[in-house]
Order: structure tokens, then C-alpha cells, then sequence
């Protein structure tokens, strides 16, 4: 859970969203609008790429429809939104709901958590650090502080699966991590049509998604 990889990407966060909060004080409405739009863009963009990597189309969808179904049932965006203690700030829940998903949702967290945890290789998690530690700023200078508490989601996901990276070892296969890609894909491409004020989609309800896909493909490699 301590692992040195895990707590500088956490640290890369919280500095990043300190930065870019302070900086987001001195920018006019009209700018922020203009940093919404890149944000959008960008994760339409990264959500196209990823989605494009997916191993089987029948896994990712059944994953996003059992995911969307189950978060939809339980109202799951929400249900976070009241543990963030700002429930009725949708800008706040927003803010950490797309940190969230756009720190988490890439292949970069499995695989580079699986490396330091078996190999003690932190390469990856630092490359993602210095990543997530520039997007934090642009995203705290757009969303405010719920950005800063996403910190805490990479802190317990990243920790949890360095610490079983024993047992995760699979997940690195190409199929795990096409079809792992293809869902996050999706969900990324959910958070930039909402960023852009397209349609508004409570992307927080398919966070199931990510971990039924792994179950599905491995259903799918057994009776295929």
C-alpha cells in the first residue's frame, strides 16, 4: 500500500491540484470555459485511442451494460458525491469523478502497479505521476477542490493493487488489458461529451465496469 511509486503519484496530485486551485482563483469565468473545453477535448481524445485497443467487443460492451445497470440501480455517482461530503456541489463531485476516472481508467495503472508490486519497477507509475501531476492542475483550475480528493482514490486503488500484485499478474495479458482499455476507452469518451456540455452522463455509474471486465474475460477465454 506504501509503496514509494504509489505515494509520489498521490503526492503529484495533491501538489498538482494545490497549484492549479490557487491558480484557478485568478481565472475569469470565460477562461475556465476555454480550459472545459480543452479538458473535453483531450479526454475524447484519449478515450478514442484506448477504446480503440479493446480484445473483444462483446466483453467491453457487457461490461459498460452490467457496470451501467448495477451503478444506475444503486445511483453510484451520487452515492459518492455524499461520501465526498459535497453532494449538492456538482461541480466539486464532477471535478472528482474525472480526476478519478481519467487517473484510474488507463492501462498505465495495472501495469505499472503489477510492476512495482512483483518487479519493484516504478518506471511506469512515475512516468503516469508526472502526468497526472500536470492534469491535475489544468483540472483543479477548472473543477476546485474535488480534484484534490481524487488523490485519495489513486492513493487506495494504486496501494491495493500493488499490494496483490502477486495475484494480478493475469491482468497483464493482452486480452485482460485490451478489453481493461476498451471499457476505460468508453467511460473517457462519457467524460468528454459531458465536459463539453454535449449531454450529461453520470459517468460515475459505470465505475463497476472496470472491474467486471476482467471477470468477463476470463469467462470468455474459458468457453471460447
Amino acid at each position: 500500500m506504501f509503496n514509494i511509486s504509489v505515494l509520489v503519484n498521490t503526492a503529484a496530485i495533491i501538489i498538482g491540484s494545490i497549484l492549479g486551485i490557487f491558480s484557478g482563483k485568478n481565472l475569469s469565468d470565460r477562461y475556465k470555459d476555454v480550459l472545459f473545453k480543452i479538458i473535453g477535448l483531450l479526454t475524447l481524445g484519449l478515450g478514442v485511442k484506448m477504446f480503440l485497443d479493446y480484445h473483444n467487443a462483446m466483453v467491453v460492451l457487457g461490461s459498460m451494460v452490467i457496470g451501467g445497470l448495477i451503478g444506475e440501480k444503486f445511483d453510484i455517482e451520487t452515492k459518492i458525491g455524499r461520501l465526498t461530503g459535497n453532494k449538492n456541489n456538482q461541480l466539486y463531485v464532477k471535478g472528482f469523478i474525472t480526476a478519478t476516472v481519467l487517473f484510474l481508467a488507463g492501462p498505465m495503472t495495472v501495469i505499472g502497479s503489477i510492476q512495482a508490486g512483483v518487479q519493484g519497477n516504478n518506471e511506469i507509475i512515475f512516468i503516469k505521476s508526472l502526468m497526472d501531476g500536470i492534469s491535475s492542475v489544468m483540472l483543479a483550475a477548472s473543477f476546485g477542490t474535488g480534484v484534490l480528493l481524487s488523490a485519495v482514490s489513486v492513493f487506495v486503488v494504486q496501494g491495493t493493487l500493488v499490494s496483490l500484485a502477486g495475484f494480478l499478474e493475469f491482468l497483464q495479458q493482452p486480452a485482460y488489458m485490451g478489453d481493461f482499455s476498451g471499457v476505460g476507452g468508453l467511460m473517457l469518451l462519457g467524460l468528454g461529451i459531458r465536459l463539453l456540455e454535449i449531454k450529461e452522463i453520470k459517468v460515475g455509474n459505470f465505475l463497476l465496469a472496470l472491474i467486471i471486465s476482467p471477470l468477463l474475460t476470463y469467462l470468455t477465454q474459458l468457453f471460447i
